[in-house]
């Protein structure tokens, strides 16, 4: 069962603000007018499970950028080409971009297009047992992973900082409080729905 499974939405979430960490509500309008999601964080946080759950929810296209980035035999783009194929996607009006490539990412051309940032800042303790469950990983994820908090981690913060200053940056530490948001979202989509059917 996926750690996202819906529960009763409350008015209540952890949100990341700059630069210090608060609650508030989830205003419906700001829901409405959410169209331009990048969701980061950790390897095995959990960001593809997010991005298609709120696919389905906001009706938002998901581009899942592992796929897009890794050529066969997982070689890298280079630099210049990703930054192209970056442009070129967030051209588009409506999307969820989800992925975290850490040292070969442009990170900053998805961030001054985006509307919304999810950064998945979970523990390395509930991210590596994820990746045990869930497939073989090479060694360099490893390293990834191991080393991402004062390494991947702080380059990001610079990066919301420099490129993302229009955007509404969400930082979830807890599994409950990533849950909750969804809910609201699902919720305040619902009632947008209803209301345009009547």
């Amino acid at each position: 069962m996926s750690e996202l499974k819906l529960r009763p939405p409350s008015l209540i979430y952890e949100m990341a603000s700059r630069p210090s960490l608060y609650a508030e509500a989830v205003h419906p309008a700001y829901i409405a007018n959410m169209k331009r999601v990048v969701i980061l964080g950790r390897g095995a946080s959990g960001k593809s499970t997010l991005a298609v759950s709120l696919g389905e929810i906001t009706g938002l296209s998901v581009i899942e950028l592992d796929k897009v980035f890794w050529q066969p035999g997982l070689v890298a783009r280079g630099r210049d080409q990703w930054v192209t194929i970056q442009e070129r996607l967030a051209a588009e009006e409506r999307w969820i971009m989800d992925g975290d490539l850490g040292p070969y990412d442009a990170v900053e051309i998805r961030l001054r297009a985006a509307d919304t940032i999810l950064f998945l800042d979970f523990s390395l303790l509930r991210c590596a047992w994820r990746a045990i469950r869930r497939s073989r990983e090479r060694a360099d994820f490893w390293w990834w992973l191991l080393t991402y908090h004062w390494r991947g981690r702080p380059i990001l913060m610079e990066a919301f900082a420099n490129h993302a200053v229009d955007a509404e940056l969400h930082t979830f530490r807890k599994p409950e409080a990533l849950r909750r948001f969804v809910a609201e979202v699902a919720a305040n989509r619902g009632l947008k729905a209803r209301t345009d059917n009547r």
